[in-house]
């Protein structure tokens, strides 16, 4: 039987009244047959007491129609015609969140918390530079390829952090002459984990600005590499705190600069795209090839594993790390890439840089938040 719609909105009493004086019962008749106190008949036609599912099904029993559910909307739509209307902030809250991760932004302390809606508005909107929560954020001269739905809020309100960070630091004129010959300086670090403090100053000096921004839970971001009025950026989140990962993430984003590959790139699962071999765009392929070449030659590292294999012991990884200048980690990491070794193998070479590198970058996270002028606070 098809539901009944009313075509006004009346108390649910009416129409029980009305069966009952079409049928000649009364409220007492209907308590017996529904096996109900009276006093609960008497409240319900008289419109004190709400309707439940089992009121509903002895209900439509007892008039015979089969349909409770009639019933349950009698009284939904006579509560829903006596609430109050909802707080139009309620709505403008539903678009907020949906386009912005608010909370993890308070929770960064990257805008401060406010119980005024308007003020919230105001302090995300100026967080994304956009007028109004409607507009949505287009990275400062960001390529067309990734526009604010290419990513995931997350992803974008971790870059707008970095980009705001980057402010901050200081460097000199860009070339790419003087980024090639920084690469090569950097390569001279590779031996020591404590050495990477010296990554900020020797990038600042070829025109490379470079900031840390703890990772946002869910993103799955690794780093990017973006413009600001012509100085680049390089900005990481440490997702991997290993040594491996911090090396292969930098020289990657180094080759998007050298490569201008767009005025933007995301890199995100860096090390699961490696690990699951993805199809990857070219200048994703050739930046991860870059990477893989910078901590260890590919004519270097398919020779010891030809001599090695499947012998790895950690005396002969020690000896090769040392032979060609690099930190054993770096030689573990290619080796579980490349699955010749397991993941839980020599993991104590997989040390651990973020202390080290907090030391001498301007980082954000893991209890540390810079001041920004004109981003932090209200």
């Amino acid at each position: 039987m098809p539901t009944r719609v009313p075509a006004e909105v009346f108390p649910p009493g009416e129409f029980i009244r009305d069966e009952l004086i079409a049928r000649g019962w009364t409220q007492g008749d209907l308590a017996e047959i529904m096996g109900r106190p009276l006093q609960l008949v008497n409240e319900l036609v008289a419109g004190k007491k709400q309707i439940t599912p089992q009121t509903a099904l002895e209900l439509s029993k007892a008039f015979g129609d089969d349909d409770a559910l009639y019933w349950m909307n009698l009284d939904n739509m006579y509560r829903l015609s006596k609430a109050k209307p909802a707080d139009e902030g309620v709505s403008r809250r539903s678009t907020l969140y949906s386009s912005f991760p608010v909370r993890d932004l308070v929770k960064r302390k990257w805008i401060e918390p406010s119980d005024n809606l308007d003020v919230v508005e105001s302090r995300v909107c100026r967080f994304y530079g956009v007028k109004s929560i409607e507009e949505k954020p287009t990275f400062a001269h960001a390529a067309k390829a990734d526009q604010y739905d290419a990513r995931s809020p997350l992803q974008w309100a971790w870059l707008y952090r970095a980009y705001h960070l980057a402010h901050g630091v200081s460097s000199a004129t860009y070339s790419e002459q003087k980024l090639r010959s920084a690469v090569a300086k950097l390569r001279e670090l590779l031996v020591a984990p404590e050495e990477i403090r010296q990554v900020p100053q020797i990038l600042a000096s070829a025109g490379v600005r470079f900031v840390v921004v703890e990772f946002l839970p869910g993103s799955k971001i690794d780093g990017a590499a973006f413009w600001i009025d012509g100085v680049p950026v390089i900005a990481v989140s440490l997702r991997f705190d290993r040594v491996n990962n911090f090396w292969f993430v930098l020289r990657h984003e180094i080759e998007h600069i050298l490569n201008k590959d767009g005025l933007l790139t995301i890199d995100t699962e860096i090390t699961e795209s490696l690990q699951r071999k993805d199809a990857l765009p070219k200048e994703e392929m050739l930046a991860n090839d870059a990477a893989a070449e910078f901590l260890i030659p590919k004519e270097e590292l398919n020779s010891f594993i030809i001599r090695v294999r499947p012998l790895y012991s950690e005396q002969r990884i020690l000896l090769f790390a040392k032979r060609i200048g690099v930190h054993p980690g770096l030689v573990v990491g290619q080796l579980q890439h490349r699955e010749e070794i397991p993941y839980t193998h020599f993991h104590k070479y997989l040390v651990k840089v973020r202390e080290i590198i907090a030391q001498t970058a301007l980082t954000d996270g893991w209890g540390t938040v810079p001041s920004i002028p004109g981003q932090n606070g209200a």
